[in-house]
């Protein structure tokens, strides 16, 4: 399965889909997604650090989780 880098914690994350998954009966699904943001900006973030998103998250709020 494929993975990538959570842009605050860095963990890698599975990204479900693709054809590693096309033969298996228990799926993985994505542990991610990505948020655009008012700026423009875009991250791509693990469900964990998403949790810990205040309520209306900013680009700014990654620096809090550890990213940019």
């Amino acid at each position: 399965m494929a993975t990538d880098p959570c842009d605050a914690c860095g963990a890698a994350v599975p990204i479900g889909g693709g054809i590693a998954g096309i033969w298996s009966s228990d799926p993985d699904g994505t542990g991610g997604m990505t948020l655009a943001f008012d700026d423009g900006s875009e991250y791509f973030l693990c469900f964990s650090c998403i949790d810990d998103l205040p309520d209306e998250p900013t680009a700014a709020d990654l620096a809090d989780l550890g990213g940019e």
